[in-house]
């Protein structure tokens, strides 16, 4: 196993535990959760605006 599957390996693994995390707490999917990720990164804060503005405009 290369360095770069290790790293690509452990990405995933924070990713999964940071969607898990958002999932629990802004109430969204867990596809959702990625995306934000994925569009955000890992700031927490951030994320965690974003999610439960996700979830607001949702439920219009």
């Amino acid at each position: 196993m290369s360095d770069d599957d290790n790293r690509s390996g452990s990405q995933s693994g924070a990713t999964k535990v940071l969607a898990d995390r958002l999932v629990r707490e802004a109430d969204i999917t867990e596809e959702q959760a990625r995306e934000l990720i994925k569009l955000i990164g890992v700031d927490w804060n951030s994320l965690l605006r974003e999610a439960h503005f996700l979830k607001a405009r949702h439920r219009l």
